[in-house]
């Protein structure tokens, strides 16, 4: 049996050799950028993951836009049933483009996002505290966890804490 999956393994080689192909790109995108992220600071580093956001955020707003209307259309008019139904098909059809272009746009951004996180993880790796311009986030983040302080206008983040005790 096992001449077999050798001979087989050869002509059509294994998983492992498949997925490396398949992911070699990803990781081609993500040497040529990481770069650029690792020379950010630490609030560009944030402004940086919110810009990803956003552009997930902007890629669908129009198609929001329409199931906002179709369905403020059928709850608040005198359609008949049928012409309700409709609405709320063309609402799932819509909803299903949305999850469509958000794959899509998250295919695209994955070699930034990753770089972010890859530089981030070093740097709470490499030092105790992280400082960055606090935000409402950080505030409220503040006055209920241990691992974030605010100092002024900073926000200081500690690389390590307890998590359910010991």
């Amino acid at each position: 049996m096992s001449l077999i999956n050798s001979i087989i393994g050869k002509l059509f080689g294994n998983k492992s050799d498949r997925d490396m192909k398949e992911i070699a790109p990803i990781i081609k995108k993500i040497k040529e950028i990481y770069p650029t992220v690792e020379k950010l600071d630490n609030d560009e580093l944030r402004a940086l993951s919110l810009q990803l956001r956003e552009q997930i955020r902007e890629s669908i707003v129009s198609d929001q836009q329409q199931i906002d209307h179709l369905k403020n259309e059928a709850e608040n008019s005198s359609l008949d049933v049928a012409a309700k139904e409709a609405n709320y098909k063309e609402i799932d059809r819509i909803e299903k483009e949305i999850t469509s272009k958000i794959e899509s746009k998250l295919m695209d951004i994955l070699p930034t996002a990753f770089s972010i996180v890859k530089e981030t993880a070093r740097r709470l790796k490499e030092n105790s505290t992280i400082v960055v311009i606090a935000t409402d986030f950080d505030r409220d983040l503040a006055a209920t966890k241990d691992f974030v302080s605010i100092e002024g206008d900073k926000a200081i983040y500690k690389n390590e804490w307890m998590a359910g005790g010991n």
